[in-house]
């Protein structure tokens, strides 16, 4: 067990973890969610768990005295950032409709300041008069004449209708003060170094044309780019590497990249990217751009623009050598830094780097009570698809077994525009405990390999991206490694819906199929898409699906529903009642069919449960179901 002070301190509040059965180990929420540390170095805060409950924790890293220990129950709590020294900002959300207001049911989130000198918390946007309480996007932070100022997108009402603007809100003072009001078709803004709005993205989603705004210094708006984008929209990533540019990602058949946009000339740069895709590394006070992280195939690649930084990085690596190491946070001067370390014996880890003491300390185990025992060794595997076309996944294997003849779970991601990644998964973690090899496929489709490779999963739903799991059964059988007669489908979101096709479309491989929160009915999911995103949801999924409109047959074809009457093996469902992205329904109207059909089927309604199994008590029970019932139809002895 690595060691650390809030190892200690959050082993301390979680005694119990060590004595839990495995299963309890990995279906948990993991202790440390997320950390933070201050802009000064000095302090570090985290949310951390203990089965449902959530805690603030913020302590002076030199005295390890806590600042504040507050119990927050089982609110949802998404991200925190500090705001200066003094201020750590939440972000939080609920399933709900908002009172008082004609919306939809969806996850709405709510930013909070917690106040390091009064220890006290209060909400933002509270007082922002005719607008909602609610924000889009990661809240943004200046410092402006020394002192915090944050940045929030929110709700104001114009005409009873609710457009996207912009607030400001003064962390001394504990004011809100609305400062840009944007149209119907307004979907980001972004501030410059001075904290004065510099740019405004539009999007018509009738015709799917996406336009950028800008705004000199006390001058008007006005459109310097109008793209045609019906599908992927363009997005403002955040001010560029001087600070005064506007950052756009922009995707094509071409491919995605980055652009930096100059406001005095409207010029555009091109900056180099990876197949990966990549996110932005801003600084915390200015903004600016100065790096990039990306995943390119199993590598994480940083790259800095200033040789500093990217001396730092190095030592940060070679400290970690043969872990996967990624940034989590780091101080104002960069000589402080927070990595996760992903070690392949261990799991993950939370450790702070200080460069000028030469030292790293462990902060504390992502989850509590794993031990070296319970990680399962995950190898990269590479085969080709029965066209030919490459495929790249990783293989879980269980601890302690003879790889020869295993039983097999295949685990497709969602998404399904996602890709999996190299390292700990604490799903796939925990049936390999259960002695299942765990094969996790990035599928035709998948994000993060290029747009030929996305592209090649247009009008592949059930189709090739479904037989892209298959031939890796089928691989991993030529080569010995699992018994092709033991092998069960388990997935979530568009992997429930893999899992519920495995059944249904392609016979002859699986034992059994188990979905969450899955898709069975391809065209009632489209319009529920339009319904909560607009026209561009519709047109992205009959992309993928392969329909020319509501109406093609095909959506009929390649849904799970349709095909009932050939599932010949048993379906487990699971679906959370607070999940805003693919109805209960879509479960529902599974199983009752299956059911009348007189096939092995069981529905599990979680009440409370969302899409990404942010409650603990429920991301528990529906591991122990799902494991229960792959013992029950594929033993894994």
């Amino acid at each position: 067990m690595r060691s650390g002070f809030l190892a200690a301190i959050v082993a301390a509040l979680w005694a119990h973890a060590a004595c839990a059965a495995p299963l309890e180990v990995y279906g948990k929420l993991p202790t440390i969610e997320t950390l933070a540390l201050s802009p000064d170095g000095e302090t570090i805060a985290l949310i951390a768990t203990d089965g449902e409950a959530r805690r603030i924790i913020v302590r002076h890293l030199a005295d390890r005295k806590a600042v504040v220990v507050a119990e927050v129950g089982n609110a949802k709590l998404r991200a925190l950032q500090w705001a200066g020294n003094d201020h750590v900002i939440l972000t939080n959300s609920v399933t709900g409709i908002p009172r008082d207001v004609l919306a939809r049911r969806a996850e709405w989130a709510m930013a909070f300041d917690l106040d390091l000198r009064t220890r006290k918390l209060r909400p933002l946007l509270k007082d922002a008069e005719g607008s909602m309480n609610t924000i889009r996007d990661t809240p943004e932070v200046r410092m402006l004449n020394g002192q915090p100022v944050v940045f929030l997108q929110g709700i104001h009402f114009v005409n009873d209708m609710g457009v996207l603007s912009l607030f400001k809100v003064d962390m001394d003072k504990a004011s809100s003060k609305l400062v840009e009001t944007g149209t119907y078709e307004t979907r980001d803004w972004l501030v410059g170094m001075d904290g004065q709005a510099i740019a405004q993205a539009r999007y018509n989603d009738k015709v799917g044309a996406w336009s950028l705004l800008l705004k000199p210094s006390a001058g008007r708006w006005r459109e310097i780019q109008r793209l045609a984008a019906p599908t992927e929209r363009p997005g403002l990533r955040g001010l560029g590497r001087d600070g005064k540019s506007v950052l756009v990602e922009v995707e094509t058949p071409n491919g995605s990249g980055w652009k930096e946009l100059t406001p005095a000339t409207g010029a555009w740069t091109e900056l180099p990217s990876d197949l990966g895709g990549q996110q932005a590394i801003h600084d915390p006070d200015t903004g600016a751009l100065i790096g990039q992280h990306s995943l390119v195939g199993n590598e994480d690649r940083y790259v800095f623009f200033d040789p500093k930084d990217a001396k730092a990085w190095a030592m940060v690596q070679r400290a970690f050598a043969g872990d996967r190491v990624q940034l989590a946070d780091w101080s104002r001067d960069r000589q402080k830094i927070v990595v996760r370390v992903d070690s392949k014996s261990t799991g993950p880890a939370y450790s702070l780097v200080d460069l000028k003491a030469g030292t790293a300390d462990w902060l504390g185990d992502e989850y509590t009570g794993l031990t070296a025992a319970d990680v399962s060794p995950v190898e990269p595997v590479s085969y080709k698809a029965a066209d030919g076309l490459p495929l790249t996944g990783y293989l879980t294997l269980p601890k302690g077994r003879d790889p020869k003849n295993l039983p097999l779970v295949v685990f497709p991601h969602g998404g399904p525009a996602a890709r999996d990644a190299p390292g700990f998964d604490w799903w796939a973690q925990a049936m390999a405990a259960r002695g299942y090899a765990v094969l996790q496929v990035n599928y035709r489709g998948s994000d993060g390999f290029g747009w030929k490779f996305l592209s090649d999963g247009f009008g592949e739903w059930g189709r090739k991206m479904q037989t892209d799991l298959s031939d890796g059964v089928r691989y991993l059988a030529a080569r010995g490694t699992i018994d092709p007669k033991r092998v069960c489908i388990v997935g979530a979101s568009y992997g429930g819906y893999a899992a519920l096709a495995g059944a249904a479309l392609d016979h002859g491989v699986y034992r059994c199929a188990a979905s969450f929160g899955g898709i069975s009915d391809l065209r009632r999911m489209i319009v529920y898409s339009r319904g909560m995103q607009g026209l561009a949801a519709q047109r992205y999924w009959t992309r993928f699906m392969g329909a020319d409109d509501l109406k093609d047959p095909v959506l009929a074809q390649y849904s799970p529903l349709t095909h009932v009457a050939e599932v010949d093996i048993p379906v487990l469902l699971i679906h959370g009642r607070d999940d805003t992205v693919v109805p209960l329904e879509q479960s529902q109207s599974m199983a009752d069919a299956l059911r009348r059909a007189g096939k092995p089927a069981e529905l599990i309604v979680q009440k409370g449960a969302d899409h990404w199994l942010s409650r603990g008590d429920t991301r528990l029970a529906m591991l122990q179901a799902i494991t229960t019932f792959l013992e029950k139809h594929n033993p894994p002895n």
